[in-house]
């Protein structure tokens, strides 16, 4: 079979994958950008900490800096980083079956379901604090569930899909505003700030279950990056080749609810990181699929340099990183919807 112009074969173990050349070079460049950024998050707080400081804590060394860099910032940004990269992944996965730059958990109601279940556990105090992600689970899982089964007529057409998924949003983030008027009133607050997005106050006991996650799911990831060339065929093109497009389709949507929902548990809603993290990717990238590597890196990078932003920009004010996305987000996607519908032919 002749390779396609461009790619490389890379082999592990009896599996075999097409590597974009470009996708690549984008992978090394976005993941030297972010190690840049964390190393600036890691320098800038309170205190500022010299770059060589900061490498040394890194590298296991003694040094005076070791508490600030090790123990106050570091497992922020380990929140941060983890969370980015679920963001960027689920987002690419849900675009990828709706066939939809619109489409992100975000817009459809994933994370909204993620968020309502999450409150709804904190605010009347019905879970254990570390079962709040499995519970966000199962939040977002019943909202993409919805999403599905509303927007499924002999098939799931793209506008329909996205439709039906912001009618779900805003029922779900009215749900979440009664859960929060009926809760105990201190919880209720502390609810309010994880709902704008925020790594405040956010360690390691955040960062270990969306690790666990992750780790448990590479695989599946391994699958969702071969898988997701043959979803971008046609319908009837995919079915001619074999492809078993709604069990594909399905396991998807799974892959892209479970991290979009475990990233909202651990960092709270951070709005249009799995909107913008794709299609910056892609674009990056010019490749006819969104690559993976590129939007979890991708999302990594926005989630550490809003945060930073947001913590030093209006100092001593330290704003939720939710504001800084949705500042970029949400003209991002009233361009992306008046572009959408100029190339439709519909009036813009």
């Amino acid at each position: 079979m002749t390779r396609p112009v461009g790619f490389a074969v890379l082999r592990v173990g009896r599996a075999s994958f097409l590597l974009h050349r470009r996708a690549a070079l984008v992978a090394v460049l976005l993941g030297a950008a972010l190690a840049l950024a964390a190393v600036a998050y890691l320098c800038v707080g309170e205190s500022f900490v010299g770059p060589a400081e900061v490498v040394r804590v890194l590298w296991g060394q003694p040094s005076p800096d070791a508490f600030v860099v090790g123990t106050l910032r570091m497992p922020r940004l380990a929140v941060g980083l983890l969370a980015g990269a679920a963001f960027g992944l689920a987002g690419s996965f849900v675009q990828t079956v709706a066939r939809n730059p619109l489409a992100s958990p975000d817009v459809i109601g994933v994370t909204q379901g993620a968020g309502a279940a999450t409150v709804a556990a904190m605010t009347f105090g019905v879970a254990a604090y570390d079962t709040l992600p499995y519970i966000s689970i199962v939040g977002g899982l019943a909202a993409a569930a919805l999403v599905y089964v509303f927007a499924w007529r002999r098939g799931l057409h793209a506008s329909r899909f996205v439709l039906i998924g912001i009618g779900i949003s805003v029922a779900l983030g009215s749900l979440t505003q009664l859960f929060l008027t009926k809760g105990d009133f201190l919880v209720a607050q502390q609810a309010k700030v994880w709902l704008t997005g925020s790594l405040n106050g956010r360690g390691y006991d955040h960062a270990a279950p969306l690790a666990s996650i992750l780790l448990v799911l590479t695989p599946a990831l391994l699958w969702a990056a071969r898988a997701q060339r043959s979803v971008s065929f046609d319908d009837d093109t995919a079915t001619a080749l074999g492809v078993r497009l709604g069990r594909v389709r399905l396991g998807l949507i799974v892959l892209g609810v479970v991290l979009a929902s475990v990233a909202t548990a651990a960092a709270g809603p951070v709005d249009f990181v799995a909107l913008l993290a794709p299609q910056i990717a892609r674009r990056l990238s010019r490749t006819a699929q969104i690559p993976l590597l590129g939007s979890a890196l991708t999302g990594a990078l926005i989630v550490t340099v809003a945060d930073l932003l947001a913590r030093k920009l209006f100092s001593p004010i330290e704003l939720p990183v939710g504001v800084f996305t949705a500042v970029v987000g949400a003209p991002y996607l009233m361009w992306l919807i008046v572009r959408t519908r100029s190339r439709s032919g519909g009036p813009a």
